[in-house]
């Protein structure tokens, strides 16, 4: 993918960028700065530096002897001209041209760097995030965090032109009820108090919509304590927006828009397709709410071939398998090695039927094929398309349980079978869908309340009003993830504009009308001063720059990233505060909570 470089007029130390010299400047004369890539020296009378910028190398040729090492600053003033023939490289843009009869002035010395500067011998990633004002000037992390400007650019842009306006909402904020720890900033004017730094903009956004703000973005920065991973961190950045007098297909055109823009811009790729499917077709085709449909491995309901099986590992409420094609050529081991998997995973075993051919037909090879009655396999051949050198996997128990480790089972063996092979060469196509009509509650509590599945802002869907009293949990959410290459882009939901509406969710999950009150008074009295329907969305930016950059995890993509451990190398936070800091806050630490451990009341955390 190519970035377009916008570059400013001549400073002190420059007049071109490295990577921008070509045959067209041969005879001028201009002045580059950067970085010492390589040094070589050939003979007491000639030497060569490659010097190296954000855009690229140039190569220097100095009269005599330079000392400079890898990584020394330089500003080199010299000649633009061919390289002599035979010495072309055609590896880098600046490939015909050299830089001659050079002047050269050193900056700043550098020791040798603890890290390689070679994007494809990267180092172990804890050097790296130790040392990453380093490991930033890697050729692949200059291009990614250049990818990101050129993506927030974009978006921004488009948001703009579809009549959004940026309001910036708070950092110190109160509490929201969002499903993630936060992180708590304590208040020294109000000793016992504390901020919240925001899960996301949500409640203030809203609060726009009743300003009259009407359409509302910001390229926010928001914070979970969530344990980390490849696709998470504590701090991220989404776009986040929000829309007065709208539906659910009226936000999802917004994002659409705004990303078919940014897919075009930075990859060139016009008018990408974005599938739809609701939340309980997804679970159904592929066990989970964020299907990667860049291979066809759909699950397949079988129940109906089996109601009356003698097979007793196949009598249960729901039967569903997968169907590998090439299967057939798994090993006895590869094959215990799935089963022990579905075990892990939660199943209580896992059946698997090799398809061979039987003369004209087809037959099973399984270890349950002899107990197999033909009106039990008749209909499922015929239903599944079966062909010789399939294989399918089958579990049975309760429909989701079952879904969902087939849905597990699928996605590792698409990633190997489908996306780790070259000769399919579809591991970096981009596959969105939109997935809809969550459940609005997700189980319930050791109380017996309903959990909210997204926040309990999101507007019940239409036609399950009547069941937020009786049957709560078969009401479905106005609500719909941004889905791509099996990664959660994004969520976003119609919101509650009624107080009566409101106050019945609240109930549903357990709040009465004193404790919503104390909560979230201040925008359930702002729904009494008229408040328009609205929704919105937002957007993880970090996941949606490593997709598009090819990255497998988001730290490839931030400047300054945690570890997995939640730790920052470079700079040793967290850290501890001065006794006396501590003691200005109203601050005491309790050994016995030391750990992590999730504790009952503020009470026990500072006492």
């Amino acid at each position: 993918m190519e970035i377009k470089l916008q570059f400013k007029e001549a400073t002190k130390y420059r007049t071109n960028y490295c990577g921008t010299l070509s045959a067209e400047d041969v005879g001028s004369r201009v002045t580059v700065s950067g970085w010492v890539a390589k040094r070589r020296e050939h003979g007491e009378h000639l030497a060569f530096v490659d010097l190296r910028d954000y855009t690229g190398i140039i190569q220097c040729v100095v009269d005599g002897s330079v000392d400079v090492r890898s990584e020394y600053v330089l500003s080199v003033t010299g000649t633009l001209s061919k390289r002599p023939e035979g010495t072309v490289n055609d590896k880098i843009s600046t490939g015909e041209v050299e830089l001659t009869d050079c002047e050269v002035e050193i900056i700043s010395n550098s020791d040798t760097p603890p890290v390689p500067l070679d994007e494809y011998s990267y180092s172990e990633e804890s050097a790296r995030l130790k040392y990453r004002y380093i490991d930033i000037r890697n050729p692949r992390m200059q291009r990614n965090l250049r990818l990101r400007s050129a993506m927030n650019a974009s978006l921004r842009q488009s948001m703009i032109e579809q009549g959004f306006v940026e309001v910036e909402t708070p950092l110190l904020w109160t509490p929201t009820p969002e499903g993630a720890r936060e992180f708590v900033v304590p208040s020294r004017r109000q000793v016992g108090s504390f901020y919240a730094l925001p899960q996301s903009p949500q409640i203030a956004k809203q609060l726009l919509m009743v300003g009259g703000v009407d359409r509302y973005f910001q390229i926010a920065r928001c914070l979970r304590d969530e344990d980390l991973r490849a696709d998470r961190q504590f701090e991220f950045t989404q776009l986040d927006i929000e829309a007065s007098f709208v539906d659910e297909i009226d936000v999802m055109g917004f994002i659409s828009k705004a990303l078919k823009k940014t897919v075009s811009d930075l990859l060139g790729i016009e008018d990408i397709d974005i599938e739809k499917i609701t939340w309980l077709e997804s679970m159904r085709s592929y066990g989970v709410d964020k299907p990667d449909l860049r291979y066809d491995l759909k699950i397949h309901d079988i129940s109906e071939y089996f109601k009356d099986t003698e097979v007793n590992a196949l009598k249960a409420e729901s039967v569903q398998a997968i169907v590998v094609k090439g299967g057939a050529e798994f090993s006895r081991k590869r094959l215990d090695d799935l089963v022990k998997r579905a075990i892990e995973l939660g199943a209580k075993g896992l059946l698997w039927l090799k398809v061979v051919p039987d003369g004209e037909s087809i037959s099973f090879d399984s270890p349950i094929s002899k107990f197999l009655k033909e009106k039990d396999i008749l209909g499922f051949k015929e239903s599944l398309n079966l062909s010789a050198s399939d294989l399918v996997l089958v579990i049975s128990g309760q429909w989701r349980a079952s879904v969902e480790v087939l849905g597990a089972i699928r996605s590792e063996l698409g990633k190997e079978l489908y996306l780790n092979s070259e000769a399919k060469g579809n591991n970096r196509e981009l596959k969105f869908v939109w997935v809809t009509e969550f459940p609005l509650f997700d189980g319930l509590d050791d109380s017996g309340n309903p959990i909210s599945a997204h926040h309990p802002f999101t507007m019940p869907h239409s036609q399950d009003l009547d069941l937020l009293e009786t049957e709560p949990l078969k009401v479905r959410s106005s609500a719909y993830d941004l889905v791509c290459n099996g990664w959660e882009l994004g969520s976003g939901s119609i919101r509650i504009h009624s107080r009566e509406i409101q106050e019945k969710v609240f109930k549903s999950l357990g709040l009465s009308i004193q404790e919503a009150q104390e909560k979230f008074g201040f925008l359930l009295d702002a729904f009494k001063y008229g408040a328009p329907p609205h929704g919105g969305f937002a957007i993880g930016l970090d996941r949606l720059v490593a997709l598009i950059a090819g990255e497998d995890s988001i730290r490839e993509v931030i400047a300054f990233p945690k570890t997995q451990s939640g730790a920052d190398l470079m700079t040793g936070a967290p850290g501890e505060i001065s006794g006396l800091l501590m003691r200005e806050l109203g601050i005491k630490f309790s050994k016995e909570l030391h750990g992590g451990q999730r504790v009952k009341s503020e009470k026990e955390a500072f006492s």
